[in-house]
């Protein structure tokens, strides 16, 4: 019998949410020498050569604030503005080159995507998760974003006393610092905080089509829903469940817990899958997607089609961009799980 995630209610300790702040499997193996940049688009070399020398900086041991550092010629933190901010499309080498940084640098440092570094200072409590942050030398953000004004803020007094404790920063999105909260909240209303998360990076543009779908159809064909049943009953460590079940049960527990969710999960089976119009349910499947994607798990899907899963009125919404690398992650799993070349 196929695993039911639907059965599933982990919990998880602000511990293991610390501990688990490193590169997900996806990418750790990754470094500069592997990235490829499109000969056809420049931004995408130009970023490289700046995430290579902020690394080489990084890659040193850290300067002691002492008198004594400085005379002796320490090779210094890295000049300019505390963080690297890579703003780009889907698919076009961020994250590789952010879990590169990561890699090439001493740390002690840390790796997480903007969901879990909110969900961390939700579990520990702001005071608690300065004071634990603040000892890190680089902290890598993946996919930033600003839902709510409730995170706005939150997240504007934790990177600016981060910074303020000397740590570096970089950071991935698909909106520029200066623009984030746009189409989502009345982002206007908090320009201070967003001028100031802003003024803490140096953005970088990288611009290429998704990679993941250069030259290949936009989703494969849905498996029927016995084919889904049939193959997860058959593969170890397989989980099946039907969509509306899952995305219930995702309403049930905190997106914190979604990856302990897979602990032990080699491959994703969901039946009957169908068009969201509640963005709500939509979201929460965003983070379960992001989660699978960061893992490898491969997904057998039945029911419509992937890029069907969000309908049309939300893909013109605020949440388009998550939405649409929602739908760009999830075909690259599909295809794993149909046993189709990415």
């Amino acid at each position: 019998m196929p695993i039911r995630l639907t059965e599933r209610r982990p919990e998880v300790s602000p511990d293991r949410l610390l501990s688990e702040c490193v590169p997900p499997p996806r990418f750790s193996d990754v470094r500069f020498g592997t990235y490829r940049p499109d000969p056809s688009e420049p931004s995408q070399s130009e970023a490289l050569a700046v995430l290579r020398e902020r690394g080489a900086v990084l890659a040193e041991p850290r300067r002691e604030r002492s008198l004594w550092s400085r005379l002796r010629g320490s090779r210094p933190e890295p000049t300019g503005k505390p963080g690297l901010y890579l703003d780009g499309g889907f698919g076009v080498g961020k994250t590789h080159l952010l879990a590169s940084l990561w890699h090439e640098s001493t740390g002690p440092k840390m790796y997480c995507t903007f969901v879990e570094l909110t969900n961390l200072v939700g579990a520990l409590g702001m005071r608690p998760a300065v004071e634990a942050l603040s000892a890190y030398r680089l902290i890598c953000i993946d996919e930033f974003e600003l839902d709510d004004p409730g995170d706005t803020v939150l997240i504007s007094r934790l990177l600016g006393q981060l910074v303020e404790a000397g740590v570096q920063l970089a950071a991935t999105s698909n909106t520029l610092p200066d623009k984030l909260g746009e189409g989502r909240f009345q982002a206007i209303d908090f320009l201070r905080e967003i001028q100031g998360l802003a003024a803490h990076f140096d953005a970088r543009r990288i611009d290429g089509p998704d990679y993941r779908h250069r030259g290949l159809p936009v989703a494969p064909e849905p498996l029927t829903d016995e084919r889904v049943e049939q193959v997860t009953a058959e593969l170890p460590g397989a989980s099946c469940d039907h969509f509306v079940d899952l995305y219930r049960h995702l309403a049930e527990l905190h997106p914190s817990k979604y990856g302990a969710l897979l602990d032990g999960v080699e491959a994703v089976g969901i039946t009957d899958i169908r068009e969201l119009t509640d963005e709500n349910v939509a979201l929460r499947l965003v983070v379960l997607a992001d989660r699978l994607y960061d893992r490898d798990i491969p997904l057998l899907a039945g029911g419509v089609p992937l890029d069907r899963m969000f309908s049309p009125d939300m893909l013109k919404g605020g949440y388009r961009k998550k939405y649409l690398r929602a739908v760009s992650r999830l075909i690259a799993l599909a295809r794993e799980g149909a046993g189709q070349p990415n």
